[in-house]
């Protein structure tokens, strides 16, 4: 099929360039003062019917004229980034060049896939170029969702000097732009800043007295934990000796994402999933650096993947290419079968971050049980984003009696929400509700919670 395509482009791509002429606006309303004209001679000289059309004819050619004056398209140039970040600004830009002639106004329009624009359509006002020869325009957009967005044709027209008539092309683009998850809270300079300190520099560092491995004996001290005492050592020498260990890495963390209905609902513009794999990755590379291993999970109705553990942060790209390949899907997820899997495929004991949200209390019944069995075997945290929506319909006015019944159900919802993430708190699962800017920062330090209380191993 490609190559089929690739042989009628070319047998179509000299009729797809050529230049049809088009009326403007103003044309049009021209046309349409003429109307009232031509009612008039019919209504007071019959004879002189003739009049109307030769109007009409002088303006068509006026329009033709005027659209052959604007000149000639000799070429163009699409300037977009070959890649970008999820919830990030890119620049696009359009360079149109003329040959010969006069133009008032020209303009651009793109086909993209809707994760670049609103509808799949970029528009551009161009304006000439002030160091190189032809008209530029330029956009401002934000990608809404990681994956491919292809860019697959563009329009350009360009008026004439008196603004009557304009000339139009099409050209078809192979342009594809790979969208990749947002990595900048990775990239700031407060989490790099942090990253700088003893305890999670560049050079992993022992560090004593904390932590189960077992490092080296030393002489008790007042205000040591008396928990440390050897007893045995120390009877054998007559003095109390504490034991000092090592704190405790290459523990294995998962990174578990629900990427179902819920997760793909958007908060702030963008989906939940993706504003989840950025606080993951943000998370994951602070464990990296840390000296643990990091892995990341996805599921829905069926688990989508599972990469191997990293262990080094120079293979961190592998947990960023991995984390674009997460789909989106309107469909329930799966958890018994998902925790399941995920349970027999970890062999030791790991610290499990599940990233989920919830509305329907029989799913939220079924999640609950799946995240106790994974419990007993793992160290599981639930991190979900508070909902601001619901929220601020609960402390609404209530002006009216359908804001009300919004009211009374969104508090019910948010009491059913507290019910079941009580739930989990009770069985032994650790929780992190926050809003979505919040939940990397909030993340990050649960994570050295528990990896400086040694409950992972």
């Amino acid at each position: 099929m490609s190559a089929v395509r690739r042989l009628l482009s070319i047998i179509f791509a000299p009729l797809a360039r050529l230049a049809i002429i088009v009326p403007t606006e103003r044309a049009v309303w021209a046309i349409a003062g003429l109307a009232p004209v031509a009612l008039v001679i019919a209504a007071t000289a019959p004879g002189a019917w003739v009049i109307a059309p030769v109007l009409g004819a002088a303006l068509l050619a006026l329009v033709t004229l005027d659209a052959l004056l604007s000149g000639r398209n000799t070429g163009w140039d699409i300037h977009a980034p070959a890649d970008t970040e999820v919830g990030q600004p890119i620049l696009l830009a359009v360079t149109v060049r003329f040959g010969g002639g006069r133009r008032k106004a020209v303009t651009a329009a793109l086909a993209c896939d809707p994760r670049l624009a609103p509808g799949g359509r970029v528009t551009f006002d161009l304006a000439p170029a002030a160091n190189t020869p032809g008209w530029r325009g330029e956009s401002t957009i934000t990608p809404t969702r990681r994956g491919t967005a292809e860019v697959t044709r563009t329009w350009l027209r360009w008026e004439g000097p008196l603004g009557l008539g304009a000339r139009q092309v099409s050209y078809p683009l192979e342009q594809a732009v790979r969208i990749w998850p947002d990595l900048s809270p990775v990239r700031s300079r407060d989490l790099q800043t942090f990253l700088r300190n003893a305890q999670t520099g560049l050079i992993a560092r022992r560090i004593r007295g904390e932590g189960t491995q077992f490092e080296a004996l030393s002489e008790y001290e007042a205000g040591m934990d008396r928990r440390r005492i050897d007893w045995k050592a120390s009877a054998r020498h007559n003095h109390l000796y504490a034991r000092e260990n090592e704190s405790e890495r290459n523990n294995q963390i998962v990174f578990a994402f629900d990427c179902g209905q819920a997760m793909c609902e958007p908060v702030d513009g963008l989906p939940r999933i993706d504003r989840a794999v950025s606080a993951a990755l943000t998370c994951a590379y602070v464990a990296l650096k840390g000296g643990d291993k990091v892995a990341l999970f996805g599921f829905a109705q069926t688990p989508q993947l599972m990469t191997p553990f990293i262990g080094d942060t120079r293979a961190f790209h592998r947990l960023q290419s991995a984390a674009a390949g997460l789909d989106y899907e309107s469909a329930e997820p799966n958890f018994t079968l998902a925790l399941a899997t995920l349970t027999t495929r970890l062999k030791r004991r790991s610290l499990v971050v599940v990233f989920s949200d919830f509305t329907d209390p029989t799913a939220a019944e079924i999640m609950v049980e799946s995240l106790g069995r994974l419990a007993n075997k793992h160290l599981v945290l639930f991190v979900t984003m508070a909902d601001a929506e619901i929220e601020d319909i609960i402390a609404a006015p209530p002006a009216d009696i359908a804001t009300l019944a919004r009211a009374v159900t969104a508090d019910t919802l948010a009491q059913q929400r507290k019910l079941v993430l009580g739930r989990l708190r009770r069985m032994g699962i650790d929780v992190v509700e926050a809003p979505w800017e919040k939940i990397g920062p909030q993340l990050i330090d649960r994570y050295f919670i528990i990896k400086n209380s040694e409950m992972i191993g």
